[in-house]
Order: structure tokens, then sequence, then C-alpha cells
């Protein structure tokens, strides 16, 4: 008799990079969460759809303390995907796994109060030596025109409508839209449209060099973007579950 063998394809494992905000919590917490409560106000859905890690480095606290805080934080709507610098009797199986090796990137600019704010009037004041950020508007409108280039490590957020950069988005920065996003220059860092469900929001961009482009929650890192789309103008959209992009030349 002869018998057949059958072997199932291997998993394949590879290791990948994501970009993740990093959240450094002071004692005490309730202080610390009151100022956290104060940026989320200045910015709706700051924190929405963010891979957070909590950095608890030097922190002397016990594991009720950890789990409150992590607890606090999911009422906030931010997700913590790991915790760095715990100590391992700290951690169990209900709280995020332990982090290590995270590499610095530049800083997420912080959301600063509309410059239009008049005197004398209640507005939340900026800690000293947060670093400065592109002023949104004061009231919602349907779209946010930015006339100043995105640098690295900024992320400017805009759940409102859709967002209109007259000039390049660098490596290393973001541009959140609840609508569409239009890029009047080269898109090199991240854009993510319709972030609040709207799957007909596109992306426009004058050259294409992103990182990653996502719109209502589907993604397309850079090496999944077909190489004949770079340094062309293009426009990305979803069709049902499938990404598209095309030309604008």
């Amino acid at each position: 008799m002869t018998s057949v063998l059958t072997q199932s394809r291997p998993i394949r494992l590879k290791g990948r990079s994501f970009l993740a905000m990093c959240l450094s919590p002071e004692l005490p917490f309730a202080d610390w969460l009151s100022r956290l409560d104060d940026l989320a106000s200045r910015s709706t859905g700051f924190f929405m759809r963010r891979p957070v890690v909590l950095d608890i480095s030097g922190l002397e606290i016990d594991r009720a303390e950890l789990r409150d805080l992590v607890e606090q934080l999911a009422a906030r709507h931010v997700r913590i995907m790991g915790i760095e610098g715990a100590r391992p009797s700290l951690l169990d199986p209900s709280l995020p796994p332990a982090m290590t090796d995270g590499r610095t990137t530049g800083d997420i600019e912080v959301p600063a109060a509309s410059e239009g704010v008049k005197a004398g009037t209640d507005s939340p004041a900026p800690r000293p030596g947060a670093p400065a950020s592109i002023a949104l508007p004061a009231k919602a409108v349907p779209s946010l025109v930015v006339t100043e280039p995105v640098r690295s490590g900024q992320s400017l957020i805009f759940i409102e409508g859709d967002v209109t950069i007259v000039g390049s988005v660098a490596s290393g920065a973001e541009i959140v839209a609840g609508g569409s996003i239009h890029v009047y220059g080269t898109l090199r860092g991240r854009a993510l449209a319709g972030t609040m469900g709207n799957a007909g929001a596109r992306i426009f961009c004058r050259k294409m060099e992103a990182e990653l482009v996502a719109i209502d929650g589907y993604y397309k890192a850079a090496e999944d973007l077909d190489p004949g789309l770079r340094g062309k103008a293009v426009q990305f959209w979803l069709e049902g579950d499938t990404f598209k992009f095309g030309s604008l030349a």
C-alpha cells in the first residue's frame, strides 16, 4: 500500500515596524489625566485609531494602580497596545504586553488652541515647553486649508471634513481627516482619510512618495503600493473593500 504524505505550507513570519505614539504618564495620575483631557478637548479624535505605548519607566506604582490607569485611558478611547519600562511583577495577562527596544522618532505636534480666541475668554493655557502646532479653527467647518508644509513629526488631525495642504507632507508626518485629503505637493508621510467611516473619501496628491495611505480603515503601506506610482500625481479611493488608484495627469 502506498501512503501519500502531504505537507501543509509553512506559516510565514515576518518582522515589521509600526509607528506608535508613546505616552509617559506622571504622578499624580489624576493631574496628568486632567492635562490629557485638555489635549483631547483641543482636537476631537486626537487618539482615535492610534496605536499607543504606555511608558511607565521610573514610576513607583503597583499593579492595581497600573490597571486603573489603563482602564482610565480606555475610557478616554486611548488604546494601549503595550507597556514599556514595567517591572515583570507589574504585568499579568489582563494587562497589555511588555514592549522593549522602541526607537525614538520625532515628537508628535500637540494641537494648540486657536489663535483667534479673544483675550479674557476661558481657554486652556499650553503647558510650558509644549511644542508648537498648526492652529486649527475654533469652530467645526467642512474643510481645513493649511498653507504651509507639514514637517516631519507633525500630526494634523481634522475629523470634521476635508484637509487641503498647499505644500508638501514630509516623511514622518501624518494627516488624519474625516473627509478627503488633498496635497498640492509631495506626499511623503502618512495620509489617513475617511477616518469617521466615510468610505467615499479620497486621497489626492501632486507627487506620490507616501509611507502609508488609508481610507475608512483600509490601509496600503509603501511596500504594498505599485512602484509605478512613485513620483506621479495620483488619487486613491475605495470600491467596496478594494483599494483603487488612478492618475491625475
